[in-house]
């Protein structure tokens, strides 16, 4: 995969973006041990969850070429 951020996928950009904003809470709740801290980070857990669920499902439905998005491979339609 390309290092470089000039093809930056947006999906993993959201994705990066969500879990560093999630970093002060983690370090108040298990550093300072601050109670509210610790339920913005279940809240925070819980949206990565869905998340996830979201990218897992449009990756699915684009590698089975339901999305109509180019996963790589070029899709095998017969439109003669």
């Amino acid at each position: 995969m390309d290092s470089d951020n000039t093809n930056e996928v947006p999906r993993f950009a959201e994705l990066q973006k969500l879990v560093a904003g999630m970093q002060a809470d983690f370090q108040k709740f298990y550093k300072d041990n601050n109670k509210a801290a610790g339920t913005r980070v279940r809240n925070a857990m819980q949206e990565l969850k869905t998340f996830a669920q979201s990218v897992r499902t449009e990756v699915q439905s684009i590698k089975n070429g339901a999305a109509g998005g180019d996963a790589g491979a070029p899709a095998e339609k017969d439109e003669d």
